[in-house]
């Protein structure tokens, strides 16, 4: 698969929205029902130009409802929603600049990848090249193939050209790399971040919480249509602690590690090899390299290991979703 080239004419728009000064979206107490149920209550965030920024949540969360109303498909039953300056809501002006790539696409069965990326081209004002689409998106041994003989990882791949045919600002991804190979994935991810440096802004939604971990630079996770995390993975991960393990000669009480500032449990995982948990492993980390000092006893493979994305995510949401 070829390396990630990204057209000149891909950037013409992100460019100029390194200078924007408003956020590229801006949602504020966003409500939105169906019938008695509630799917959004009270959503507020914003995207600022040039970042990458997941939304994540389990199915049901309210995913699909926020991201539709932002794309101008769904209409809301509250709060305030900007998308580049614009209200999708009431205007359709704004879907030049904006490039969507859905979770699963449906073509014509027999229409061909080239002629699909023309198609989609010829619907904007200042379209991005097809032949230069088709090689940034890997597909260029496919030209000619047609829709329904591709796998559905060259699927995903065409998916997102066909987002990128109107050179946009602002991208809207779900599930980029469904049903993608690990090489693909790899190319793909290589491909958004390639986008993100050039300045378009990036509203990824997906379950595969490595990706967003990788990818994002702000995650929101929603549950039950309401925020309950924002912020860099990094930050996110700091937040839910994490664990110090280590081992030391000769073997000790782990109890004795209780009394350590911040450890809040320590286990003896087997004799001499210890695990100790905190809300600030770093700080613990150092506390244990001073209690070796000043004890004398030998520590080794002393480290830190932090918790993941993915399990925040379930420490945020599994608790309501088993109700």
């Amino acid at each position: 698969m070829p390396s990630v080239v990204i057209p000149s004419s891909v950037t013409d728009h992100a460019s100029s929205s390194m200078t924007r000064i408003e956020p590229a979206i801006v949602v504020e107490d966003l409500v939105k029902r169906y019938g008695t149920r509630e799917a959004v209550r009270d959503l507020s965030f914003s995207v600022q130009p040039g970042e990458v920024f997941a939304l994540l949540g389990p199915n049901g969360a309210g995913k699909t409802s926020t991201v539709e109303i932002l794309e101008g498909f769904r209409k809301r039953d509250g709060g305030q929603v900007r998308v580049l300056g614009e209200d999708p809501g009431a205007s359709r002006s704004f879907r030049q600049r904006v490039g969507m790539m859905p979770q699963q696409s449906a073509l014509y069965p027999h229409i061909t990848v080239l002629e699909a990326l023309t198609l989609f081209c010829a619907y904007y004002v200042r379209p991005a090249s097809p032949l230069a689409l088709l090689n940034t998106i890997g597909l260029t041994d496919h030209a000619g193939a047609r829709f329904r003989t591709l796998s559905g990882g060259e699927k995903q791949r065409l998916s997102l050209g066909l987002a990128m045919a109107g050179n946009p600002e602002l991208m809207f991804l779900d599930e980029p790399t469904a049903a993608m190979d690990p090489q693909a994935r790899q190319v793909t991810w290589n491909l958004i971040s390639s986008l993100r440096a050039q300045g378009v802004t990036l509203l990824l939604t997906t379950h595969y919480l490595e990706e967003a971990q990788r990818l994002a630079d702000r995650v929101a996770i929603i549950d039950h249509g309401r925020l309950v995390a924002l912020g860099s993975p990094a930050d996110l991960t700091r937040r839910a602690g994490g664990l110090v393990r280590f081992v030391t000669s000769p073997p000790v009480a782990a109890a004795r590690f209780l009394d350590l500032p911040g450890a809040t449990a320590a286990e003896e995982e087997r004799p001499g090899v210890y695990r100790l948990e905190s809300p600030d492993p770093d700080e613990l980390l150092i506390e244990v390299a001073l209690w070796s000092r000043a004890t004398g006893t030998r520590v080794r493979d002393l480290r830190v290991e932090r918790a993941t994305l993915e399990e925040v995510f379930l420490q945020l949401t599994t608790a309501e979703v088993g109700e």
